[in-house]
């Protein structure tokens, strides 16, 4: 069973909608609230978590205050529409900046690596910080070290990427999946002028990054919330696969016509079974020297093919011929239809997709008196249900041992059954 983290971004996500929604999802307060001091910056902000509602859905919400900013950047903030601490990073104003001390990566770096934190948390704070400071110097135009990271430089971004990683690292979950994610719409005002949402650096964070806009004319995704879902979440889909076990709500600064929120679940994918879609291609020769097959077989794996595969069949006129079937998945396709055209006498293929259904598995070596083995696991609803030694080690055992591959096929069975044999 499979531990599976998954963001609901429905309203989009900024650091600290993450962090209440792992908060609320059951990561304790107080732990992170020890591992953030780990940093050595109390005094420059506070932390607050409570309880908050936003159109009747309660969830947790959390604001880093900064203790030393002058009032003033808070109002013009506001004035703009932002809260500021979902500022998005590409278009701060640059008086606000006097306020506190300015960071660049190699500082965010230094303060990252001479904490006590847990290594796991190190490397996954480090990693979601380049994706933010790699858009920043990529939208300005500047080498990655030489930018002076406005929100990255503040130290509620620092909170925000580094708490996401404590938590991440908390929940100790297999798999992390996320929707598309909604970046919401409209302009902007900034120190530059008028900007559209998304921000440049959070489009240049997205991509690859299926999304939606438009839903409300604000920015709901900030480039830290960005950042923390290009470093972490596997698979992106709208299809939700798994039993839901915990909800946990984070709550955005905004009133909006939608619930201003962040919803992740915690949940378990219990697959028994893998299923995927593949096709198979399939061809009938009448006409082709038969000693070509064993070459085309060749290439045809060599391209990725699946399976290959060959029955006798008779066509028209009482011909004897063969039909040629190959399993191939859809990156292949192209590859594995360019060798049968250009290497058998075929004209035409006929292709239909299939379903194939795959028990999980998993490899292990078996020390025998005559050398290793690898062996071939499956699973079945959790339990082991068969294996099966690999032939081209057996059969390289037999040659060089100069002994019947049935005795190798026989001493695996003894060792796999007499259960003693090193993992």
């Amino acid at each position: 069973m499979k531990k599976v983290l998954y963001y609901d971004c429905f309203c989009g996500i900024s650091g600290d909608m993450n962090l209440g929604a792992l908060l609320d999802l059951g990561v304790e307060e107080d732990y992170l609230r020890h591992e953030l001091s780990k940093l050595n910056l109390e005094a420059e902000y506070e932390f607050q978590v409570k309880k908050d509602n936003k159109k009747g859905i309660t969830g947790t919400r959390v604001d880093v205050l900064l203790k030393n900013a002058a009032h003033t950047h808070q109002n013009e903030h506001h004035h703009n529409g932002h809260h500021h601490h979902e500022a998005p990073t590409s278009h701060e104003s640059d008086n606000y900046h006097t306020h506190h001390v300015h960071r660049n990566l190699k500082d965010i770096e230094t303060i990252i690596i001479n904490s006590s934190l847990n290594n796991r948390v190190k490397k996954l704070s480090l990693a979601i910080f380049m994706k933010v400071a790699g858009a920043e110097a990529k939208v300005h135009g500047k080498p990655l070290h030489e930018v002076h990271f406005h929100e990255v430089g503040a130290v509620d971004s620092i909170v925000d990427i580094v708490g996401a990683a404590v938590c991440i690292d908390y929940l100790k979950v297999d798999k992390i999946m996320a929707s598309s994610v909604q970046v919401g719409g409209g302009f902007v005002k900034c120190a530059h002028g008028i900007i559209p949402v998304p921000a440049p650096a959070t489009v240049e964070i997205l991509k690859d990054i299926p999304v939606k806009s438009g839903i409300v004319p604000f920015e709901t995704t900030t480039p830290t919330g960005a950042a923390i879902l290009a470093a972490n979440v596997a698979v992106f889909t709208d299809q939700m696969d798994f039993s839901i076990e915990k909800i946990g709500y984070g709550i955005g600064h905004r009133e909006l016509e939608i619930p201003n929120v962040l919803r992740i679940y915690l949940g378990y994918e219990n697959k028994d079974v893998t299923r995927e879609d593949q096709y198979i291609l399939e061809t009938n020769i009448d006409d082709m020297n038969p000693e070509l097959y064993g070459y085309i077989e060749e290439k045809l794996f060599a391209e990725g093919a699946l399976d290959v595969y060959k029955t006798a069949i008779s066509m028209k006129k009482g011909r004897a011929a063969t039909k040629l079937s190959i399993l191939v998945n859809e990156e292949n396709e192209k590859s594995v239809l360019d060798i049968i055209f250009r290497e058998t006498t075929s004209i035409g293929v006929r292709k239909y997709k299939v379903e194939k259904i795959m028990l999980p598995r998993d490899f292990e070596k078996v020390c025998t008196q005559y050398g290793n083995v690898t062996i071939k696991n499956a699973y079945y609803q959790g339990e082991k249900v068969k294996y099966k030694p690999e032939y081209e080690d057996c059969r390289r055992i037999a040659i060089e041992k100069n002994i019947p591959i049935a005795r190798v096929y026989r001493e695996v069975s003894k060792m796999m059954e007499g259960g003693n044999y090193d993992k």
